[in-house]
């Protein structure tokens, strides 16, 4: 009886192989979506292009970028967790939604942990304050002097509430004592747009979103939210030389799909991805946006999701920044 159960569970083990090589061997069966829950101009939806064309050559099926705006990232992750898990839409996830957001509400509609197959991370930015070249300042130390003078008045831009660029803006704030007022858009892109017009004067971004407009001089670079000076912006200073080493906020984005996901399909993609991010062009071209090119096992994405949801949750409790 014994051996008939061990034949039997070596014969399923070996059909669950066999099940598994095929879908991986027939996938994708058609063209593959990644969805950017944010408008278009933005970190997440330039990684997601960048690395688009690269994945349609690799899998022999059209790859299409597609923008599902609103709700702070909501509406497009939603959209990919209710999906069919056959790794036909895939998400080009920001941990401003899907860790802050889960960290500041139990009203968001998803589980960052439960809902979603970690696919691989692809890069991780340190955040960039800048602002309007109208504003009267040059330096951290100037900007928290004239908000100092101007409690309340001093308004700053971000891709929504709980993005990341919202979160440092409000570490800064608690940080050096200082009023700042939120002014939140719908997606980074919107949020640059009116910072460069003045009608917003400051705001956190991912480098690569902004770094252009510095270099053209139509934004001032005043730190960088990081420990170190990152590769390629190494004559921006970080906000530990400006004298707060407390104001540390880094952006990642990962590749995610619905929950479900058959393993050889995960592992096919993840191998993917990893291939494209470490091919030098692609590499030369993140480095140069300000990212850190971090190719990752499933695994070590899904211990990321899990170890930064607890983070923020700590600082959000602390900040007494709850909003249900």
């Amino acid at each position: 009886m014994g051996l008939h159960r061990l034949s039997l569970t070596a014969g399923a083990m070996t059909a669950a192989i066999c099940v598994f090589g095929a879908q991986a061997q027939s996938y994708p069966s058609k063209p593959v979506r990644i969805i950017v829950g944010y408008a278009p101009g933005g970190g997440v939806d330039l990684t997601a292009r960048l690395l688009a064309p690269g994945l349609n050559e690799a899998l022999g099926q059209p790859v299409l970028v597609e923008n599902r705006t609103g709700a702070s990232g909501n509406i497009g992750t939603e959209a990919v967790v209710r999906s069919a898990p056959d790794g036909h839409m895939l998400l080009m996830g920001y941990n401003g939604n899907l860790v802050i957001n889960p960290a500041l509400s139990s009203k968001v509609p998803f589980d960052p942990v439960r809902d979603l197959t970690p696919v691989a991370l692809t890069v991780v930015s340190t955040n960039l304050l800048v602002s309007h070249p109208s504003l009267p300042i040059r330096s951290v130390k100037e900007l928290v002097a004239f908000a100092k003078a101007r409690p309340g008045q001093v308004n700053y831009a971000s891709s929504g509430v709980g993005a990341v660029g919202h979160m440092a803006a409000e570490l800064l704030a608690t940080t050096a004592g200082v009023q700042l007022v939120h002014i939140p858009y719908k997606g980074n892109g919107a949020a640059i747009a009116e910072v460069l017009a003045g009608q917003v004067p400051l705001m956190f971004s991912a480098p690569g979103a902004v770094i252009n407009h510095v270099r053209a001089g139509k934004l001032r670079a005043l730190a960088t939210a990081s420990n170190r000076r990152p590769q390629g912006l190494e004559a921006i200073p970080t906000f530990a030389e400006a004298g707060y080493p407390a104001v540390e906020a880094s952006a990642w984005f990962g590749v995610f799909g619905p929950a479900g996901m058959p393993s050889a399909i995960v592992d096919k993609l993840n191998a993917e991805f990893v291939r494209l991010l470490k091919t030098p062009d692609l590499q030369a071209k993140l480095t140069k946006s300000g990212y850190d090119v971090s190719p990752s096992t499933p695994a070590e994405l899904g211990l990321l999701v899990k170890n930064d949801l607890a983070k923020w949750v700590k600082v959000v409790q602390s900040a007494g920044m709850k909003r249900d």
